[in-house]
C-alpha cells in the first residue's frame, strides 16, 4: 500500500483564489516556550482555502451544509483521468471513452497542478462536463483549481454538481499522480452550518 498526499501545504504565502488578500490564511503564535510551558497557535482561514470541499449551501440558497456532508463520498474508491494537455476548460470530447460510472468519485488531473503562482487562464470544468456528470449519477469530483468553474457569472458549473448532491473537491495537488484507481479519503473539517470547509486528501494506492 502507498499513500499519496494530495492536500496543498497551508500557509500565509500559499496561492490562493485570484490573489485576494483576505484569502491569505492568517497564522499567529499565542503562546510558545518562552511565554509558558506550551506551544499554541491560531488560524484564520477562509473555508475554500487551498484543498478543500464544497457543500450545496456554497452555490445553492437553502442548499445542506457541510456538517452534514455523507462521509460515503468521502472515503471511496476513485478515478483519476490525465488531462495535463488541456489547455483552456475540460470539454465532452476530452473524456469521450472514459471509463465513467453511476456513484464513481471522478478527479480530473491538469495543468493547474504545475503552477507555481496563481493562474487567472486555470483549467475547468465545463457546463456540459458537469451536466454529463451529473447524469451519470457520479459521488464526486475533485480538480486540481481552486475552483470546478471559471469566469460563470450563473455559476453554472458549481450548480450541476451541487444541486445534485455531488460532493466537490477542489485545490488538489496531483503533480505526481498517475492516472488510475485509487482509494480516496478527503475528510472536511466539520464545521456548523458552513458552506464549505478545508479538507486533507489523501489517495491510496492498493
Amino acid at each position: 500500500m502507498k499513500i499519496h498526499d494530495i492536500s496543498t501545504l497551508i500557509h500565509p504565502d500559499m496561492i490562493v483564489y485570484k490573489n485576494k488578500i483576505d484569502k491569505k490564511p492568517v497564522i499567529t503564535v499565542v503562546s510558545d516556550y518562552s511565554k509558558g510551558t506550551s506551544y499554541e497557535s491560531r488560524a484564520l482561514l477562509d473555508m475554500h482555502v487551498g484543498t478543500h470541499m464544497d457543500a450545496p449551501l456554497h452555490m445553492v440558497e437553502g442548499g445542506d451544509t457541510i456538517d452534514n456532508q455523507d462521509l460515503y463520498k468521502c472515503v471511496t474508491d476513485c478515478k483519476v483521468f490525465d488531462l495535463a494537455h488541456v489547455e483552456e476548460k475540460i470539454e465532452m470530447s476530452h473524456i469521450q471513452g472514459f471509463s465513467i460510472e453511476e456513484d464513481d468519485f471522478i478527479i480530473f488531473k491538469t495543468r493547474n497542478s504545475f503552477a507555481k503562482e496563481f493562474d487567472f487562464k486555470f483549467v475547468f470544468i465545463s457546463t456540459e462536463v458537469a451536466e454529463f456528470l451529473a447524469s451519470k449519477k457520479i459521488k464526486g469530483v475533485g480538480i486540481d483549481a481552486l475552483s470546478v468553474e471559471r469566469d460563470q457569472p450563473n455559476h453554472e458549473t458549481h450548480e450541476a454538481f451541487l444541486k445534485n448532491n455531488i460532493a466537490v473537491l477542489e485545490g488538489l495537488n496531483l503533480k505526481d499522480i498517475n492516472e488510475g484507481k485509487y482509494f480516496l479519503v478527503a475528510l472536511p473539517l466539520k464545521i456548523k452550518g458552513a458552506e464549505g470547509a478545508p479538507s486533507r486528501a489523501i489517495l491510496i494506492e492498493k
